[in-house]
């Protein structure tokens, strides 16, 4: 029988699965939630894909399109639906809203004032749609990706940033306790597909203004938001992690 989101004890889950592996994290997520999609954007992503694949073939996935994506994204995108044979979720802004803030600011305003704006259009909102369906949602970030943001990230908890009233959301973070190494190691060893951007020096691949390559030693993040400060690198999917 599976288990809703009212009748789950989260610290005590938290407590017990805090040091488990990244597969038996994801077994018990799939197995407690009916209604649960991963969320879908990188390698890590792909890497929770995979390992879902191989406890069943009865689960989801949604992916954000923020209309600003580079065309090799769009292409691993499509790689992986074609690859797993799996339905892609898709969620895309509201036009009129990204209408409004290019029609007033123009095409490139978060070099002035900020991301958090765009971000939110194109971004945050259409991900509180599709998270306002889900009873659980399971994501890939891991501790080591944003030392400033996401050191403190437990593999499961109440995601209070999108929960609503009379529905109380639940946050898988499987790979938390993983190294960018050993995301890589399983990619290699299982050839599981990735995005081609990352043989040109991209680490942490968001829209294509705000993503570029780093230098060898710098860290994954400093090629995303490079003109902000380093704590404030987050684009409101992870708002939480702000108040951690």
């Amino acid at each position: 029988m599976v288990a809703t989101h009212t009748n789950l004890n989260i610290p005590a889950l938290e407590a017990e699965y805090s040091q488990k592996s990244p597969r038996e994290i994801l077994k018990f997520a799939l197995e407690s939630f009916d209604n649960i999609a991963i969320s879908f954007s990188g390698a890590e992503d792909v890497v929770l894909i995979d390992m879902a694949s191989k406890l069943t073939k009865n689960f989801r996935v949604f992916t954000l399109d923020t209309g600003r994506l580079h065309s090799e994204t769009y292409q691993f995108l499509d790689q992986v639906r074609k690859h797993y044979g799996i339905k892609l979720e898709v969620m895309f802004p509201d036009a009129a809203e990204v209408q409004a803030l290019v029609e007033e600011k123009g095409l490139f305003s978060f070099y002035a004032d900020g991301h958090k704006e765009c971000c939110g259009v194109r971004k945050v909102k259409p991900l509180r749609r599709k998270l306002n369906t889900l009873d659980a949602w399971i994501t890939g970030q891991r501790k080591d990706q944003s030392p400033g943001t996401r050191n403190n990230i437990p593999v499961i908890e109440h995601d209070g940033a999108f929960s609503i009233q009379d529905h109380q959301l639940i946050k898988f973070n499987p790979l938390a306790n993983w190294s960018s190494t050993q995301v890589w190691e399983y990619i290699r060893a299982l050839e599981v597909p990735y995005n081609k951007l990352h043989e040109r020096g991209f680490i942490s691949i968001g829209c294509e203004p705000c993503t570029r390559a780093v230098l060898p030693n710098q860290h994954e993040r400093e090629g995303r938001w490079w003109w902000e400060e380093a704590t404030q690198k987050e684009c409101g999917l992870h708002v939480g992690n702000l108040q951690k």
